[in-house]
């Protein structure tokens, strides 16, 4: 009898061993079900409000180019400043399609930036703990993204070194190095260097020659590091006229097609620029260091250079502005944390277009974009002849009807290093070959280098596209 209850007892207890374990075993096996089930949903649930806040960012894009589209850059720079954009001086909160909500906080551009940084956070409404959050910043295209930008033929020759995209909306043959995409609007031309058959958009005489078309394109990347592209969208230069007809405005005049009187001095001093009439010749300006410069009328000349002028006047430099003379200029000298703009254009059609003269050394103290210089011709931006052996200037070239470069002087200097940009109608050129392709005068050395700062902050009132892209995007 006692070992019958032994047995029993014993049984009992191996009975409760083995039910505990199986307890302990389905307990957790249940944790580990519900577990993943409670990560699969907040896995969804993340996905979605990531759904969400993609939807958010896409939105205030198509927000963008319907509040923007066709406006000027001063009707841009009011429309951030007026307080009324989504996001920017409170939280803009809408729904997403009944799924869930998106926030949007956005950072408004300052003065003549191209950029928009943008913050998106969506959630969903069955599990609003979970949020995603997206940083974006828009941008707007600005034509002095490219290194040089041409509406004509174009040739760069085997001493001219460039570095940065390059553009022409006809033909580009490029014998020297490019150290990014080199792109055209056709898919062939007649390259007016010499005779033959059509050659591809983009082409080099770098042995080997290209074939022709229609044979296959090459790589070359000894010659194209980065690739060519062609045909690709034509740039419209005709667009040009409109920003400066706005510059004239900012600059205080605001009867673009007529010219204004100013001071005694000829001048308008407004709140975004300064305005010199067409009086004499044009104006000599001398850009230093202080945040000021110095301005006097050009009473003479002779050879595109000054023989005499006016004494001069001291202005402070318009930061963040547009200095507008209705008439030539030359200009030379320095800034220290200053961004503008030197216009030479004659709107009343009462005379002939105007250009830009270079003959000294034009540069920033700052190379991080605190010092940002755009000279804006109507007709040509010109190296005169007299220019200095080694010259640099440091901005953005633009030749709204003309070409940026140098006439045939008959002499030969050393080098000229762009540091900036070249938008230009012509054929730019700082150098001169004979009929079988050996240098014949002007600049031996040429270098263009791109300020990478042009992408986000162009010169004052500069053209730019009035869509916002996509420029960089990242989940916080």
């Amino acid at each position: 009898m006692k070992n019958f209850k032994k047995r029993n007892g014993s049984i009992l207890a191996y009975t409760l061993i083995i039910i505990t374990i199986v307890s302990i075993f389905l307990t957790a096996s249940l944790k580990v079900v519900v577990s993943n089930m409670q990560f699969g949903i907040n896995r969804e649930s993340k996905e979605e409000s990531l759904q969400v806040a993609e939807a958010g960012v896409y939105f205030y894009r198509w927000y963008l180019a319907h509040k923007v589209a066709g406006l000027t850059k001063k009707q841009i720079r009011q429309f951030w400043a007026s307080g009324t954009a989504y996001g920017v001086d409170s939280v803009y909160e809408d729904d997403f399609n009944g799924i869930g909500t998106y926030q949007i906080r956005v950072i408004a551009p300052i003065a003549n930036s191209t950029i928009v940084m943008t913050e998106v956070t969506g959630w969903t409404y069955k599990n609003p703990g979970l949020k995603r959050i997206v940083k974006v910043r828009f941008r707007q295209p600005a034509w002095s993204e490219y290194v040089v930008l041409c509406d004509s033929d174009i040739r760069f020759g085997a001493d001219t070194n460039v570095i940065g995209l390059i553009h022409s909306n006809r033909g580009v043959r490029f014998d020297a190095v490019a150290h990014n995409i080199v792109s055209s609007s056709v898919a062939t031309y007649n390259d007016p260097d010499h005779g033959g058959s059509d050659e591809f958009g983009v082409h080099t005489h770098n042995a080997p020659t290209d074939p022709l078309p229609p044979n296959a394109v090459p790589a070359r990347t000894d010659v194209f590091m980065a690739g060519r592209e062609f045909p690709v969208p034509e740039k419209d230069f005709d667009s040009i006229l409109a920003d400066i007809a706005d510059m004239k405005s900012e600059a205080g005049c605001s009867n673009v097609g007529s010219y204004c009187s100013g001071n005694s001095n000829g001048a308008i001093i407004s709140t975004h620029g300064i305005y010199f009439n067409n009086a004499n010749h044009g104006r000599h300006i001398i850009l230093q260091t202080d945040g000021t410069m110095r301005v006097s009328r050009v009473t003479s000349m002779s050879n595109n250079e000054v023989n005499n002028q006016s004494v001069y006047i001291t202005y402070n430099i318009p930061n963040e502005g547009v200095i507008f003379v209705e008439d030539d200029v030359w200009v030379e000298g320095a800034i220290n944390n200053n961004r503008v703009t030197v216009v030479a254009a004659d709107l009343t059609g009462a005379a002939s277009n105007k250009n830009i003269y270079l003959k000294k050394d034009l540069t920033y103290t700052n190379y991080d974009g605190s010092d940002i210089i755009g000279l804006v011709a109507q007709n040509d931006v010109e190296v005169t002849k007299e220019s200095e052996s080694d010259l640099d200037i440091d901005g953005v070239l633009l030749a709204t009807t003309g070409r940026v470069g140098r006439e045939q002087y008959n002499n030969v200097k050393d080098s000229i290093t762009i540091y900036g940009a070249i938008v230009t109608k012509q054929r730019y050129g700082f150098a001169y070959v004979h009929s079988n392709g050996t240098f014949a005068e002007g600049y031996i050395n040429r270098d263009i280098i791109f300020d990478n700062n042009l992408l986000y902050y162009p010169p004052p009132y500069f053209p730019t596209g009035t869509d916002y892209a996509i420029d960089s995007w990242e989940e916080l």
